[in-house]
């Protein structure tokens, strides 16, 4: 089992990337805004998950071992394959949905492609207790998701936003609030 890779990026893909670990090129699926953290001959470093089927073997990184358990959990669900988990993990960070399953907030699951409401609902129903109660109330996680919308509805990628939210401080509370400090970190002007 190959569980963490370290090496030279030989090659970018739209979902993948080749790793050249010692003359061996690994070619590593990602969810797109890990993707995005590197570039052409730059050096990473993944924990990875090997998936093996009847006619294929694919092999998926991730940045920290808590996003790889996360997606290991995911996978782990009746009906959740490793391309849907990376297609939940593009939604939002792994903490954040950890918080969303618990509250039962459907909202974040069911904008990925391939999960309806009756898959998300079966995702929150078998992992609820796993991840144990909400760190985080119900309100603010809704408030984080309409701040989301919000920016995405002013024509900012979801990515962008995620990483905005991500440099907020705690203490600022509230959508607007929220809504302001991250078009100042965006590049907007707003007072």
């Amino acid at each position: 089992m190959i569980g963490y890779l370290e090496g030279k990026i030989i090659l970018m893909g739209e979902k993948h990337l080749v790793l050249d670990v010692g003359g061996v090129g690994y070619k590593v699926m990602l969810n797109t805004e890990t993707l995005h953290k590197f570039s052409d001959g730059s050096d990473a470093k993944l924990w990875t998950h090997l998936q093996q089927r009847e006619d294929t073997i694919e092999l998926y990184g991730f940045l920290t071992p808590d996003e790889l358990e996360f997606f290991e959990t995911l996978i782990g669900v009746s009906g959740v394959g490793p391309r849907t988990a990376l297609g939940i993990l593009n939604v939002a960070p792994a903490e954040t949905l950890k918080r969303a399953i618990s509250s039962g907030e459907l909202a974040y699951l069911t904008k990925v492609s391939g999960i309806g409401r009756k898959t998300a609902e079966k995702i929150m129903i078998e992992l609820r207790e796993k991840f144990g109660k909400a760190t985080m109330e119900g309100v603010e996680l809704k408030e984080e998701q309409d701040v989301l919308e919000a920016l995405e509805s002013l024509g900012y990628s979801a990515r962008d936003v995620r990483e905005a939210l991500r440099k907020i401080p705690d203490e600022i509370k509230g959508t607007s609030k929220r809504v302001k400090e991250a078009l100042k970190i965006l590049g907007g002007n707003v007072n």
